[in-house]
């Protein structure tokens, strides 16, 4: 029997015409959402490895950046799901399973849609 296999996305929302407070607002709206899909295990913020002598503000957390987890055999509703939320957004994702890592840097909705057909190969592939 076939362990499931999970996989690893990491979100980056990196729009430099943004004020980091709503790059980080967007990140904690995908959390909210994320919470409340089914197909996604887990979903948390990023720590600060090395916080700045003295934060406060955000406590050690990484603006703009999320983890999720989820099976590989929910990735597909789980990346129409996101085709939906992150129309438009300028973000990086990196997914990463069975060890592999895909990263991409979209702009636009096109280039969005792009990336998911990418990452759901690459999921695919990789299982």
């Amino acid at each position: 029997m076939k362990s499931q296999s999970r996989i690893k996305l990491t979100f980056n929302f990196n729009d430099p015409n943004l004020t980091p407070d709503e790059r980080d607002e967007q990140a904690l709206r995908l959390i909210a959402e994320l919470k409340d899909v089914d197909e996604v295990e887990t979903v948390n913020r990023v720590l600060d490895p090395n916080p700045p002598e003295g934060n406060k503000a955000l406590g050690g957390i990484l603006v703009g950046l999320l983890t999720a987890e989820a099976n590989a055999e929910n990735a597909k509703r789980l990346f129409g799901f996101l085709g939906d939320r992150l129309g438009g957004k300028s973000i990086e994702l990196e997914v990463e399973a069975n060890g592999k890592k895909l990263k991409v840097k979209v702009q636009s909705r096109e280039e969005l849609e792009v990336a998911i057909k990418s990452a759901q190969d690459f999921v695919a592939e990789s299982a």
